[in-house]
């Protein structure tokens, strides 16, 4: 699909148009939709047709065109998740999960359209941060912020160098960045290759451009916008990039939100703690569901 400023995204839509609850998954930085090819899993296991799901890969990531530098911002990422939601949700009950830069794009989309979250029955917001990420220091006090700015500099100027075969063949620094700073304990070799390889796969402007929006992301006063929607807050206690202080911040500013922190666990919680993610995921579209089956009783009574 094309976005309003002339993109082209990826998106993937399984599931029947009019499924009465369609799953919207937005995933983290520097990744594509296999972010959540786990929780997908579970969702058609558990759920089969009777749900909708929802993934694409955000602008500048995955299959989706490459944007322009000044394009990467989280503004924008919500208005691209409501277009993928006006285009392809059909008139359904809206469950929405965002992963990282995926939750921030979630709560862009609770400031452009409180129509779409007036649909929603629930969400969940796993490794993200309403604002404040300036301060993140990525377990590293002394010299923490000087590396933050650093990483995403290093990787672009490896892109601009180096082809992607040649990264593939010797993806030294990315296999330490995704070693270091987005695993926790255990990690599966196999998730590893795929975060390394996403992270290959990022043209430079979406490492560059969305680190630079990240430093003045401040979303605080939309979280008001969840109160009275179910919501789960996910955060591993070994996230460096938005550490559990964030996820408390984020739990404790929306009205009856939940918060579960993960012992062991980095930034990569669809991937690190799956079932943890697919269970809360499938517990939310269960009460969606039966939501909808009621409104549908009661609609068939009239």
């Amino acid at each position: 699909m094309r976005t309003h400023d002339g993109l082209e995204l990826a998106v993937c839509a399984r599931g029947p148009q009019e499924a009465p609850v369609t799953v919207v998954l937005a995933h983290c930085w520097t990744a594509d939709m296999d972010d959540w090819h786990y929780q997908v899993r579970d969702l058609l296991e558990e759920f089969g047709n009777d749900v909708r799901i929802l993934t694409w890969d955000h602008r500048g990531h995955g299959e989706s065109g490459t944007a322009p530098l000044d394009g990467c911002t989280i503004e924008n990422l919500g208005r691209d998740m409501a277009s993928v939601i006006d285009a392809y949700a059909g008139s359904g009950r809206l469950v929405i999960a965002g992963h990282s830069i995926g939750g921030m794009a979630t709560m862009a989309l609770a400031e452009q359209r409180p129509d779409i979250l007036g649909r929603t029955d629930g969400v969940l917001l796993v490794a993200t941060s309403s604002g404040d990420l300036d301060s993140v220091t990525l377990g590293l006090p002394e010299a923490g912020r000087w590396v933050k700015a650093q990483i995403p500099r290093l990787l672009a100027a490896r892109a601009r160098l180096l082809s992607r075969r040649v990264r593939r063949r010797s993806p030294w620094i990315e296999s330490q960045v995704v070693h270091r700073f987005l695993f926790g304990d255990p990690m599966r070799l196999r998730d590893c290759g795929l975060v390394i390889d996403q992270l290959i796969n990022c043209p430079p402007a979406t490492m560059e451009g969305f680190y630079r929006d990240f430093m003045t992301h401040d979303r605080a006063v939309s979280l008001a916008a969840f109160d009275g929607i179910p919501t789960r807050v996910l955060v591993g206690d070994r996230d460096v990039l938005t550490p559990v202080p964030h996820a408390r911040t984020i739990a404790t500013s929306i009205a009856g939100a939940r918060l579960l922190i993960a012992p062991g666990a980095g930034h990569m919680l669809p991937l690190e703690r799956d079932r943890l993610v697919s269970d809360e995921l499938v517990e939310l579209v269960k009460v969606s569901l039966a939501s909808a089956r009621e409104r549908g009783a009661v609609a068939g009574k009239a």
